[in-house]
């Protein structure tokens, strides 16, 4: 074939690639996850914003709309409830669900809307709740195809009407950008918010959630803790607490849980003015016209700790601390669980300190696939804030210790821990908390390498916004300069890579490649993986001859700074053997005193992750010298090897048969060629997607090797 192929490759990738009639078509996707069963972690079916009200108070005429906005044949339209933090959207969104799920019979979809990462992740579980096939959400997760257009048909095509819910929209901006809000016949969307602004809301219906009325505030004190005093009493305890339903949750928690020696609210109300006020910032929210309740909630939460440290649990006040340094998104419970924890609390006691957390409403357990704490933000906020200043800074170290101890060193191949997305949000938090340069360098390494595991997964929007959130909080505080801020930025460009924007990846790693060049010199690792990792997208931007120069620094300089054994001295050899012209191939591979495979296995083991990978080029640079019988054989038996250890769908399973195929049809044996062929175009279509260049590349190829196995019948 001479007609030009589109290569695509990265830090983890391959491109084959020759002018006149050299067989080089093939791509590969190393250090990557084949295909997987969908891991979507986000229990759509379920609510997850905390704890549902005992009995929802007040919001009669609220309610009313709403539950007509869920009857039979209702859709087409988006309702949104904003206020300020702690004001109760979540809880009459709560309400509504339960409602439409059983009275109404509709499906019921919850999303976390507080981040690109989570949003994207929740719908796109929306959308496989919904009947998506697996290629498409892979192709949907890999950026190949709008995954709001994805989800929107699903959702219109939905047999039952339904409602979305998208909890914690703070950042309209992100609804927008990715197309994520819309309308459909088939269901009703509700969105909460602290955001009012009708630009936001366009063709919406609006409707605000304030405080709760004088009598509802105090019924919900009383609801929550009937035996500790009169409606009265827990008026005027409202009162004090500006009758926001978060304060009075977390008052009616207190009350309830005093068990040796229970208080009244007189007793309460007596406390209450006992702590100062803590200034905090509710971006965006409309400020009450009494006394601003923001500075309300510090009273309630003081007074529980106050509480559990006379009961013996001193230590609920720093884990509540330390949860502070995170966010609002759910956090995984075996955070807690490791010996990091003890900088701060005594890992024997984190069950103790947590249990009574969650004894006074201060945080609840929710599960969206993995058991995890969920955290009001105001909450966190009123807790971040009135953090003693010498303690912040052993706060925010054990926090990015417990992260890092949960995000491997080395990040694999193969399905991800369910975890790691999970963490993502809190990582960036983490940034935004620290101020101490040792905890902002930790948190970003935790970062680093959060965004390889996702990577590696093939979550590469997931994986970009990281990177780029990361590099956004860091880089002021550590500059640009920094070695591990230098990293994040080539995270990202390796990121724009697989997301098909070659250019601002090439611009990205080139820049990368210039300050390490600058900073460390040549030879250091960190440089020598820009010389390997800028490759890719040279190729793909025509730029062969370059992109092999730098291939070759790599190389010859892993081999003088970690030795000619090193895997990744033999990975970067490896890739040679797949784009140096052929007069140089031939010499490379008559030469050798071993075969490449041979020298990893030795070295390394024969199943290394490089020996395989070795095992592969080899057998392309076979084919790309027309030694074809010696081609079958060795992709063969490696495609095998892949299959065993990876599945069936593994992408280099696929490429291994892909070249197989190609080298079965240059030896003129079409049906077997095209028996494989097949099995390689509808297993990438369904872990790819039907419009990636592979997937696309595999059909083009299955038709000529059909016609020509037909030319040779009518022959």
């Amino acid at each position: 074939m001479s007609k030009r192929m589109d290569g695509r490759a990265d830090s983890n990738g391959r491109v084959y690639q020759a002018s006149g009639d050299q067989h080089i078509v093939e791509h590969h996707h190393h250090n990557e996850m084949g295909s997987v069963a969908w891991e979507g972690i986000e229990s759509v079916r379920h609510p997850t914003g905390g704890r549902a009200p005992v009995v929802l108070r007040d919001r009669t005429e609220l309610m009313e709309r709403l539950q007509a906005a869920v009857a039979p044949e209702a859709g087409n339209q988006v309702y949104v409830l904003h206020g300020m933090g702690g004001c109760g959207k979540t809880a009459v969104a709560r309400t509504l669900f339960q409602y439409a799920t059983t009275d109404g019979n509709r499906v019921g979809l919850w999303v976390n809307a507080a981040d690109r990462t989570s949003l994207r992740s929740g719908m796109l579980a929306v959308a496989a709740d919904m009947g998506a096939t697996e290629g498409e959400l892979i192709a949907a997760r890999n950026g190949l195809r709008a995954p709001a257009d994805l989800v929107w048909d699903r959702l219109g095509s939905s047999a039952r009407p339904w409602l979305l819910v998208l909890d914690n929209a703070d950042d309209p901006e992100i609804l927008q950008d990715g197309g994520w809000l819309r309308v459909s016949p088939r269901g009703t969307v509700l969105v909460t918010t602290r955001r009012a602004a009708a630009r936001w809301w366009l063709h919406a219906e609006l409707h605000h959630v304030g405080v709760l009325p004088r009598e509802a505030a105090a019924q919900v004190l009383c609801d929550l803790a009937p035996e500790s005093g009169t409606m009265e009493e827990a008026a005027e305890i409202a009162d004090r607490l500006g009758r926001l339903p978060l304060a009075l949750t977390l008052a009616g928690g207190f009350l309830s849980h005093q068990v040796i020696d229970p208080w009244t609210m007189t007793r309460y109300g007596h406390h209450l003015g006992g702590h100062g006020h803590v200034d905090f910032i509710d971006q965006g929210a409309i400020a009450l016209a009494r006394e601003d309740a923001r500075h309300l909630i510090t009273r309630t939460w003081q007074l529980s700790l106050d509480a559990l440290a006379g009961r013996g649990m001193q230590e609920s006040t720093a884990l509540l601390r330390l949860l502070a340094c995170y966010g609002a998104d759910p956090l995984p419970i075996t955070l807690l669980n490791t010996p990091q924890i003890n900088g701060v609390v005594p890992q024997a006691r984190a069950e103790v300190a947590l249990r009574g957390l969650l004894d006074q409403s201060l945080t609840a357990v929710v599960d969206v696939g993995v058991r995890c704490l969920q955290t009001h933000a105001v909450l966190l906020a009123s807790v971040a804030a009135s953090t003693p200043r010498e303690q912040v800074t052993e706060l925010t170290g054990t926090a990015a210790l417990l992260l890092a101890a949960h995000v491997p060193a080395i990040p694999q191949r193969g399905p991800q821990d369910p975890r790691m997305r999970l963490l993502a949000p809190h990582v960036i938090a983490l940034l935004r908390n620290s101020t101490e340069a040792s905890v902002v360098a930790e948190t970003l390494d935790v970062a680093v390498r959060l965004t390889c595991a996702l990577h590696r997964t093939g979550d590469y929007l997931s994986a970009w916004e990281l990177a780029s959130a990361a590099v956004a909080g860091a880089e002021p505080e550590l500059g640009r300069e920094h070695r591990l801020v230098l990293s994040a930025h080539s995270r990202t460009g390796r990121a724009l890579f697989r997301l098909g924007r070659f250019e601002e990846s090439e611009a990205v790693l080139r820049s990368v490649l210039a300050d390490r060049e600058k900073l460390f010199g040549p030879d250091d690792p960190d440089t020598l993986d820009s010389y390997f990792g800028i490759n890719p997208p040279l190729q793909e931007l025509g730029r062969v001859a370059e992109g092999i120069a730098l291939l070759r620094r790599a190389m010859d300089g892993r081999e003088r700074v970690l030795g000619r054994q090193h895997p990744l001295t033999l990975q970067a050899q490896a890739h040679l053997l797949e784009c140096l012209p052929i007069a140089e191939l031939v010499l490379e591979v008559d030469n050798a005193e071993m075969p490449l495979p041979q020298e990893c296995a030795l070295h390394l083991g024969p199943q290394h992750a490089v020996t395989l990978g070795a095992r592969l080029s080899y057998a392309v640079a076979l084919f790309r010298l027309g030694r074809f019988d010696a081609a079958v054989l060795d992709a063969r038996l490696v495609a095998e090897d892949y299959q065993r250890r990876h599945g069936p769908d593994y992408a280099l399973t696929l490429s291994a048969q892909h070249l197989s195929a190609r080298a079965r049809a240059a030896l003129g044996d079409m049906d077997s060629a095209v028996e494989l062929m097949v099995v390689v175009a509808h297993r990438r279509e369904q872990s790819l997607g039907a419009e990636h260049p592979y997937t696309v590349q595999s059909y083009e190829l299955l038709e000529e090797y059909r016609a020509q196995a037909a030319a040779h019948l009518t022959d």
